[in-house]
Protein backbone atom coordinates (compact mmCIF):
# COMPACT_ATOMS: atom_id res chain seq x y z
CA UNK A 1 0.00 0.00 0.00
CA UNK A 2 2.90 2.39 0.79
CA UNK A 3 4.27 1.72 -2.72
CA UNK A 4 0.97 2.82 -4.34
CA UNK A 5 0.85 5.90 -2.13
CA UNK A 6 4.42 6.84 -3.13
CA UNK A 7 3.65 6.42 -6.84
CA UNK A 8 0.40 8.38 -6.54
CA UNK A 9 1.98 11.26 -4.62
CA UNK A 10 4.91 11.38 -7.05
CA UNK A 11 2.51 11.52 -9.99
CA UNK A 12 0.50 14.27 -8.35
CA UNK A 13 3.60 16.31 -7.58
CA UNK A 14 4.94 15.90 -11.12
CA UNK A 15 1.60 16.96 -12.59
CA UNK A 16 2.65 20.53 -11.80
CA UNK A 17 4.75 20.39 -14.97
CA UNK A 18 1.56 20.95 -16.97
CA UNK A 19 2.17 24.61 -16.01
CA UNK A 20 4.93 24.59 -18.65
CA UNK A 21 2.15 24.97 -21.24
CA UNK A 22 0.94 28.16 -19.56
CA UNK A 23 4.52 29.40 -19.11
CA UNK A 24 5.37 28.88 -22.79
CA UNK A 25 2.01 30.17 -24.01
CA UNK A 26 2.33 33.34 -21.92
CA UNK A 27 5.92 33.82 -23.02
CA UNK A 28 5.04 33.46 -26.73
CA UNK A 29 2.01 35.75 -26.32
CA UNK A 30 4.27 38.33 -24.67
CA UNK A 31 6.77 38.06 -27.52
CA UNK A 32 3.94 38.47 -30.04
CA UNK A 33 2.67 41.60 -28.29
CA UNK A 34 6.21 43.04 -28.08
CA UNK A 35 6.59 42.36 -31.82
CA UNK A 36 3.28 44.08 -32.63
CA UNK A 37 4.15 47.12 -30.52
CA UNK A 38 7.62 47.36 -32.08
CA UNK A 39 6.18 47.21 -35.61
CA UNK A 40 3.78 49.97 -34.56
CA UNK A 41 6.77 52.04 -33.40
CA UNK A 42 8.46 51.61 -36.80
CA UNK A 43 5.34 52.81 -38.63
CA UNK A 44 4.90 55.60 -36.09
CA UNK A 45 8.42 56.88 -36.74
CA UNK A 46 7.83 56.70 -40.51
CA UNK A 47 4.67 58.83 -40.15
CA UNK A 48 6.38 61.25 -37.75
CA UNK A 49 9.11 61.95 -40.33
CA UNK A 50 6.47 63.67 -42.49
CA UNK A 51 5.30 65.87 -39.63
CA UNK A 52 7.28 68.96 -40.65
CA UNK A 53 6.39 68.72 -44.34
CA UNK A 54 2.58 68.99 -44.08
CA UNK A 55 0.35 72.04 -43.73
CA UNK A 56 -1.04 73.20 -40.38
CA UNK A 57 -4.37 71.40 -40.64
CA UNK A 58 -2.78 68.10 -41.66
CA UNK A 59 -0.13 68.57 -38.94
CA UNK A 60 -2.86 68.81 -36.28
CA UNK A 61 -4.47 65.58 -37.53
CA UNK A 62 -1.06 63.88 -37.74
CA UNK A 63 -0.15 65.12 -34.23
CA UNK A 64 -3.34 63.67 -32.74
CA UNK A 65 -2.80 60.42 -34.62
CA UNK A 66 0.82 60.12 -33.46
CA UNK A 67 -0.04 60.81 -29.82
CA UNK A 68 -2.83 58.24 -29.98
CA UNK A 69 -0.50 55.66 -31.52
CA UNK A 70 2.17 56.33 -28.88
CA UNK A 71 -0.41 55.58 -26.20
CA UNK A 72 -1.32 52.35 -28.04
CA UNK A 73 2.37 51.36 -28.16
CA UNK A 74 2.77 51.98 -24.42
CA UNK A 75 -0.35 49.88 -23.87
CA UNK A 76 1.12 47.08 -26.01
CA UNK A 77 4.43 47.07 -24.17
CA UNK A 78 2.65 47.05 -20.82
CA UNK A 79 0.54 44.07 -21.90
CA UNK A 80 3.67 42.28 -23.13
CA UNK A 81 5.23 42.97 -19.74
CA UNK A 82 2.20 41.45 -18.00
CA UNK A 83 2.60 38.30 -20.05
CA UNK A 84 6.33 38.11 -19.29
CA UNK A 85 5.83 38.63 -15.54
CA UNK A 86 3.03 36.06 -15.57
CA UNK A 87 5.22 33.54 -17.38
CA UNK A 88 8.22 34.02 -15.09
CA UNK A 89 6.04 34.02 -11.99
CA UNK A 90 4.26 30.79 -12.91
CA UNK A 91 7.57 29.10 -13.63
CA UNK A 92 9.08 30.22 -10.32
CA UNK A 93 6.00 29.25 -8.31
CA UNK A 94 5.33 25.83 -9.81
CA UNK A 95 8.49 24.53 -11.48
CA UNK A 96 11.77 25.91 -10.18
CA UNK A 97 13.69 29.06 -9.28
CA UNK A 98 15.35 30.67 -12.27
CA UNK A 99 18.99 30.24 -11.26
CA UNK A 100 20.40 32.87 -13.64
CA UNK A 101 18.03 35.52 -12.30
CA UNK A 102 18.69 35.21 -8.60
CA UNK A 103 21.36 37.40 -7.16
CA UNK A 104 20.94 40.04 -9.87
CA UNK A 105 19.46 43.49 -9.37
CA UNK A 106 16.82 42.82 -12.02
CA UNK A 107 15.49 39.76 -10.23
CA UNK A 108 14.98 41.70 -7.03
CA UNK A 109 12.72 44.06 -8.95
CA UNK A 110 10.90 41.51 -11.11
CA UNK A 111 10.88 38.13 -9.41
CA UNK A 112 9.80 38.91 -5.88
CA UNK A 113 7.03 36.37 -6.24
CA UNK A 114 6.69 33.95 -3.36
CA UNK A 115 3.03 33.07 -3.71
CA UNK A 116 0.05 33.36 -6.03
CA UNK A 117 -0.94 36.48 -4.09
CA UNK A 118 2.41 38.09 -4.95
CA UNK A 119 1.89 37.20 -8.61
CA UNK A 120 -1.67 38.57 -8.56
CA UNK A 121 -0.46 41.76 -6.91
CA UNK A 122 2.24 42.32 -9.53
CA UNK A 123 -0.18 41.63 -12.36
CA UNK A 124 -2.85 43.87 -10.83
CA UNK A 125 -0.44 46.81 -10.74
CA UNK A 126 0.48 46.40 -14.40
CA UNK A 127 -3.16 45.88 -15.40
CA UNK A 128 -4.08 49.07 -13.51
CA UNK A 129 -1.43 50.90 -15.54
CA UNK A 130 -2.88 49.45 -18.76
CA UNK A 131 -6.32 50.67 -17.72
CA UNK A 132 -4.93 54.14 -17.00
CA UNK A 133 -3.24 54.26 -20.40
CA UNK A 134 -6.44 53.04 -22.09
CA UNK A 135 -8.51 55.72 -20.35
CA UNK A 136 -5.97 58.32 -21.43
CA UNK A 137 -6.19 57.05 -25.00
CA UNK A 138 -10.00 57.18 -24.94
CA UNK A 139 -9.96 60.67 -23.42
CA UNK A 140 -7.90 61.88 -26.40
CA UNK A 141 -10.80 60.96 -28.69
CA UNK A 142 -13.57 62.03 -26.33
CA UNK A 143 -15.83 64.81 -27.58
CA UNK A 144 -17.04 67.02 -24.76
CA UNK A 145 -20.45 67.99 -26.12
CA UNK A 146 -22.27 68.55 -22.82
CA UNK A 147 -21.24 69.65 -19.33
CA UNK A 148 -21.98 66.12 -18.03
CA UNK A 149 -19.22 64.77 -20.31
CA UNK A 150 -16.68 66.94 -18.50
CA UNK A 151 -18.05 65.65 -15.20
CA UNK A 152 -17.63 62.05 -16.41
CA UNK A 153 -14.05 62.74 -17.46
CA UNK A 154 -13.25 64.41 -14.14
CA UNK A 155 -14.90 61.54 -12.25
CA UNK A 156 -12.88 58.93 -14.13
CA UNK A 157 -9.67 60.82 -13.38
CA UNK A 158 -10.64 61.02 -9.69
CA UNK A 159 -11.35 57.27 -9.62
CA UNK A 160 -7.95 56.55 -11.16
CA UNK A 161 -6.31 58.73 -8.53
CA UNK A 162 -8.21 56.84 -5.83
CA UNK A 163 -7.19 53.47 -7.31
CA UNK A 164 -3.53 54.52 -7.36
CA UNK A 165 -3.76 55.83 -3.81
CA UNK A 166 -5.40 52.64 -2.55
CA UNK A 167 -2.85 50.48 -4.37
CA UNK A 168 0.00 52.43 -2.82
CA UNK A 169 -1.63 52.39 0.62
CA UNK A 170 -2.22 48.63 0.42
CA UNK A 171 1.40 48.08 -0.61
CA UNK A 172 2.70 50.24 2.23
CA UNK A 173 0.33 48.56 4.68
CA UNK A 174 1.40 45.12 3.50
CA UNK A 175 5.07 45.94 4.05
CA UNK A 176 4.38 47.23 7.54
CA UNK A 177 2.25 44.18 8.31
CA UNK A 178 5.01 41.86 7.12
CA UNK A 179 7.58 43.68 9.27
CA UNK A 180 5.24 43.43 12.28
CA UNK A 181 4.93 39.68 11.72
CA UNK A 182 8.73 39.28 11.60
CA UNK A 183 9.09 41.29 14.82
CA UNK A 184 6.49 39.08 16.53
CA UNK A 185 8.27 35.92 15.31
CA UNK A 186 11.62 37.25 16.57
CA UNK A 187 10.08 37.99 19.98
CA UNK A 188 8.98 34.34 20.34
Amino acid sequence: MKFIETIFEGSMWNSRFVIILAVLGSLFAGFAIFYLATVDVVYLVQHALHYASVDDEARKVLHDSIVSHIVEVVDGYLLGTVMLIFSLGLYELFISDIDQAHGTKASSKILVINSLDDLKSRLAKVILMIMIVTLFEESLHMKLSAPIDLLYLGGSIALIGLALYLTHAAEAGGKGHTEDNHEEEDAH
